[in-house]
């Protein structure tokens, strides 16, 4: 079965304001602390020209330096602390949600399937690497 035009959303919910929860999300020095799936993988590096047809951009790495690859996404709309919305460099498009709750945020991400593998992989992938996310700044709060 194909994954064309099929949409998958992950979400968390993270006990950080949203301010935090933002800049956790899009400054570079702390995407490089949570961007990855498992622990045998990390980011080495990642920028971010946070405005309307700038461009994300992730490297992500097996530890072990077997494989790699980066993740570019160039910014379509932006609303801050609401909304990042971007297309990859094979068109897929990506969405970020983020809604105060008093003081956690809701984290709402839907993303274009790809075709490669099945869409359960692809939803657990995104998770984790958003369950990294809600980790990382939880304990990067505490220290606040």
């Amino acid at each position: 079965m194909s994954n064309q035009n099929i949409s998958i959303t992950v979400q968390c919910t993270v006990n950080a304001s949203l301010e935090q929860a933002w800049d956790y999300f899009t400054l570079p020095e702390h995407i490089t602390q949570w961007n990855f799936a498992s622990d045998d993988w990390h980011t080495p590096k990642a920028e971010n020209d946070l405005r309307v047809g700038g461009k994300y951009f992730a490297r992500m790495e097996a530890k072990d330096g077997s494989f790699g690859f980066d993740l570019i996404g160039i910014y379509d709309e932006i609303v801050y602390q609401k909304l990042l919305a971007y297309h990859l460099e094979d068109g897929r498009k990506v969405r970020v949600e983020f809604m105060s709750n008093e003081s956690s945020t809701e984290i709402t991400e839907t993303f274009d399937a790809e075709t490669e593998n099945s869409k359960e992989l692809q939803r657990g992938g995104w998770q984790a690497i958003l369950d990294n996310f809600k980790r990382y700044a939880e304990k990067s709060n505490s220290t606040i």
